[in-house]
């Protein structure tokens, strides 16, 4: 065991970390912040990235992908300091929390077992299986051997545990480790637990191969789980108050990952694609986007209903805000109806814009649309839904109250872009596996397009993506904000509002073919009963479809 150490990532962040304690003390993640206030340093300087006023003007930003967060306050009082060293996993034990001796004491603790389980969600879980098929198969890589180890009704001895696992860490299996540290996690067993995630640790680096930076997160997830600590993680890292140097710094991040990896623009260009075939004969149309972020997708659909023969329609746009956006863009959704309103008048345009501000995605009502007589309505659902709670969480299905709301504005197109991941009542270890398997793939890509080296990296996935890998692995319930579904399963809430399929043209799939050979060979494109699936070699990742 090493003694604590400072280190410093390229970028000026002041890191810290302690190696784990190997007896059952307490753990904590370390923030960047304290806890209770949620607020955000902004020391952290970017060297070789700047996001100019140019820059900004031409429009080339992220949208966010994160959630509006989770609605419950972190439990702990305690101040934490937040790191990642390039070497090692981020965990500070400084001001630390105890962990309670069995964690099916607690159902925010537990590892969603059916016994922590509420009844609501088992049956819904039952139900969903006979429609749709099993969740999800935990792959076949991990063997009988890993579920003899976790299961303590096995007949095996603790001495054929330990040869066991003693033979997983001296292979440096490190994804076998990790799945099996979160089967005992489901366990209850909190020693063998203790000493995996000690030994993990020293497999993992924030620098290193595409599963050992995944591998960092994913260990910081499950001390999380222990800790109560995954709602207060998830915050912190989206920050909750606008400060005008720490935005322009996570903007500049969400720039970065917008350009290397093609997920987001082809869910944009995708989703134009559908809107523009459903509305080219109208002359007033409203489109309704439930997460506008930057406003970033409506800018080339702008630019090409201006072009269109005979003149470009009226267009009014009704943007939703979330507040990770309006921190990273540094204030309202003002700053979005500006850039747009500037850019229709550049094209001659006419064009109105609806900010929806003050009022979560998740609580909108259609007097907040502000709909007006003889408009052709279109709806964006892209990257958004999977946020909104549903049956699984409460008895207010958020997810599936706003699909009839919207059925009942009779929109010409409804459009939905997902990650192509199943999270959502997964149980906690399938749920687990799900997650490796996901974002090692997006992991990778990023590794493919950003070289390792690079001094931005690390923060680019930081920032951009830990935050939800450790939302999905440490949170339950209403704190559980990154809640992912198949297409599949979006496909039986669209129905059941009433909708039927809108399949996207030949054209919009020959402009991301163009797209994507930009691109590594390595992505794929696939288009199976009217959708799009963008894919990294064998796994698909992000699916578009339209609604009517």
């Amino acid at each position: 065991m090493q003694a604590s150490q400072e280190n410093t990532i390229t970028g000026g962040s002041r890191l810290f970390f302690n190696q784990p304690l190997r007896d059952k003390e307490s753990y904590c993640w370390s923030c960047i912040q304290n806890v209770p206030h949620y607020q955000c340093s902004a020391d952290v300087s970017i060297q070789g990235l700047h996001l100019s006023a140019d820059t900004f003007e031409q429009h080339c930003t992220l949208e966010s992908s994160s959630g509006t967060g989770g609605s419950c306050a972190a439990r702990s009082s305690q101040s934490t300091t937040t790191s990642f060293s390039p070497n090692e996993s981020g965990i500070s034990q400084q001001n630390s929390q105890s962990y309670p001796s069995d964690v099916h004491d607690s159902p925010d603790q537990t590892s969603g077992s059916q016994t922590s389980e509420s009844y609501v969600t088992h049956k819904l879980r039952e139900l969903e299986t006979a429609m749709l098929g099993p969740d999800l198969d935990v792959p076949n890589s991990f063997n009988n051997d890993i579920m003899r180890a976790g299961d303590n009704n096995q007949t095996s001895t603790e001495t054929d545990k330990w040869k066991f696992l003693g033979d997983v860490i001296s292979r440096g299996d490190l994804r076998e480790g990790l799945c099996v540290c979160a089967r005992f996690l489901e366990d209850g067993d909190m020693f063998t637990v203790d000493w995996l995630i000690g030994e993990l640790r020293a497999m993992v680096s924030v620098s290193g191969e595409p599963i050992q930076r995944l591998g960092a997160y994913a260990v910081e997830g499950l001390v999380a789980r222990l800790a109560s600590s995954g709602s207060a993680i998830y915050k912190a890292l989206r920050c909750k108050e606008p400060v005008l140097p720490a935005s322009m710094e996570l903007l500049s991040y969400m720039h970065l990952l917008y350009e290397i990896c093609p997920y987001f623009k082809f869910g944009y260009m995708s989703a134009n694609g559908a809107i523009a075939e459903a509305i080219k004969e109208e002359k007033r149309i409203h489109i309704i986007d439930f997460q506008i972020s930057q406003g970033t997708q409506w800018i080339t659909l702008i630019k090409a209903l201006a072009a269109q023969p005979g003149g470009p329609p009226h267009i009014r746009i009704t943007g939703i805000d979330d507040s990770t956006s309006a921190y990273a863009r540094g204030g309202g959704l003002n700053i979005v109806g500006k850039r747009l309103t500037m850019l229709a008048q550049e094209y001659e345009v006419p064009f109105e814009f609806n900010a929806v501000s003050g009022v979560p995605s998740s609580e909108i009502q259609v007097e907040n649309l502000k709909i007006q007589p003889g408009e052709a309505i279109a709806v964006n659902f892209a990257l958004t839904l999977h946020h909104m709670p549903d049956e699984s969480v409460g008895t207010q299905n958020h997810r599936d109250r706003l699909l009839r709301m919207v059925k009942g504005l009779s929109p010409k197109v409804v459009t939905l872009v997902e990650q192509e991941s199943n999270t959502n009542t997964a149980p906690f270890f399938a749920r687990f596996v799900e997650t490796l398997n996901y974002y090692s793939a997006i992991f990778e890509s990023i590794d493919v397009a950003l070289p390792r080296e690079h001094k931005e990296r690390i923060n680019v996935e930081q920032h951009c993506l830990a935050r939800e890998v450790v939302n999905i692995i440490a949170c339950e319930g209403a704190e559980r904000v990154e809640r992912h579904e198949l297409l599949g399963k979006w496909r039986s809430r669209f129905t059941m509002a009433g909708f039927k399929p809108y399949p996207l043209s030949s054209h919009v799939n020959g402009t991301i073919k163009a797209l994507l050979g930009e691109y590594s060979g390595k992505y794929t494109l696939e288009e199976k009963d009217g959708a799009l699936y963008l894919g990294w070699m064998d796994r698909h990742l992000v699916s578009s479809c339209a609604w009517r």
